[in-house]
């Protein structure tokens, strides 16, 4: 079954091409172009339009009242919110829990890829992470990345174990991070309290990620430059920005964006509420209030993820002043290359996934394609 979309402006980290056409040949983009267009069985006309890339999302925790750490499920119903928002390819990640929960999270999100390829794998952000700046994440349920911790969790996820997030300062961190890379997995820093040569020390012993910059971590301080500054200095180096205005303030997003340029990966680090009404959520076993979009751990100021999705995240880019098609590559080329797949994901370009989202004058989407099925 082929399907040609025509009429549209293409934008991808390549620049824009107005009046474009896509051809879909099930899951491929088979070609691109303009003027006139080859056959297909079925044609979507889309004056007007802008066509990018589905969105990539390396780190979210549900959507549409549903979590990720709740079974196959629940995962279903949360990324439903996100494919209609654009996201096509996610990465299911994980808070903090007992280890034997997570085996079971882990197994069933392996499970679930086999099935869905628009679930890339999982992203455990616990339970290696810093006491003091675990935000979200419950206290109780936080280690040290021992190697039998290490391999019981790689064990589990059978091959889907997609990123982790370390605290370098951890006793044995540097190991994990060697041994996590040796098999495959994107590790990153996050939920730290290391300086500057701590973090450019995990980097060297394989860590390539950032989790949400500027959050739950050291400043960027102009004597101590911190995890961050030593992500920007160096190349090899993918950060990860929530830009829901909660986060980080938009002056600082678009400064990360110029100081990395190609670097910077929007994610939503959505939890349940993503997509959902405000009132009282759960964020694994913590209560979450949600005023407003804002999502708080009960009775605190602490920040308990976020209620984006990643067309609000463009929006937000946009309003920042960032471009639209630097803006449109932090949500689609750059998270695939983190992952090790900007040969399939994140571009309008022939061999690459039919991951496809239309948007409106105003950027809100008006039809989506995940793998070549139109799922709105």
């Amino acid at each position: 079954m082929t399907t040609l979309v025509r009429g549209a402006r293409l934008v991808d980290a390549g620049g824009a091409v107005d009046g474009g056409w896509l051809l879909l040949d099930g899951a491929t983009i088979a070609a691109t172009g303009t003027g006139p267009p080859p056959q297909a069985d079925d044609t979507v006309e889309l004056p007007g339009a802008d066509l990018v890339p589905g969105f990539v999302d390396l780190h979210a925790h549900g959507g549409g009242g549903a979590a990720f750490d709740d079974g196959p499920d629940a995962v279903r119903a949360a990324l439903a919110v996100h494919r209609a928002a654009g996201t096509t390819r996610s990465v299911v990640s994980l808070v903090a829990a007992p280890l034997e929960e997570l085996e079971a999270s882990l197994a069933g999100i392996a499970d679930l890829a086999a099935q869905d390829p628009t679930v890339l794998g999982a992203h455990l952000e616990g339970p290696f992470l810093a006491p003091a700046r675990c935000g979200a994440h419950d206290p109780r349920h936080l280690r040290a990345p021992a190697p039998d911790a290490v391999a019981r969790l790689l064990a589990a996820a059978r091959g889907t174990l997609r990123q982790v997030t370390v605290a370098p300062e951890l006793p044995g961190a540097l190991e994990a991070v060697r041994a996590f890379s040796a098999a495959g997995v994107v590790v990153a820093v996050g939920h730290t309290e290391a300086d500057a040569a701590l973090t450019a020390a995990a980097v060297d012993a394989g860590a390539r990620l950032l989790t949400h910059a500027l959050n739950a971590m050291p400043g960027l301080h102009h004597r101590e430059p911190g995890p961050v500054g030593a992500a920007l200095a160096d190349a090899r180096v993918t950060l990860e920005l929530v830009l829901d205005g909660v986060h980080v303030h938009p002056v600082v997003a678009a400064l990360l964006m110029a100081g990395a340029p190609g670097r910077v990966a929007l994610v939503t680090d959505a939890m349940a509420a993503a997509g959902g009404p405000d009132g009282a959520h759960r964020i694994g076993a913590l209560d979450v209030t949600v005023r407003g979009g804002r999502a708080v751990l009960a009775g605190t100021g602490t920040i308990a993820g976020s209620t984006l999705t990643q067309d609000a995240a463009l929006r937000n880019a946009l309003a920042a002043g960032i471009g639209l098609v630097p803006a449109v590559a932090a949500l689609t080329s750059v998270p695939a290359r983190a992952l090790g797949l900007g040969d399939r994901l994140g571009r309008l370009a022939p061999g690459y996934a039919a991951d496809v989202v239309a948007l409106g004058p105003d950027r809100s989407v008006t039809a989506v394609w995940a793998a070549g099925a139109r799922v709105r």
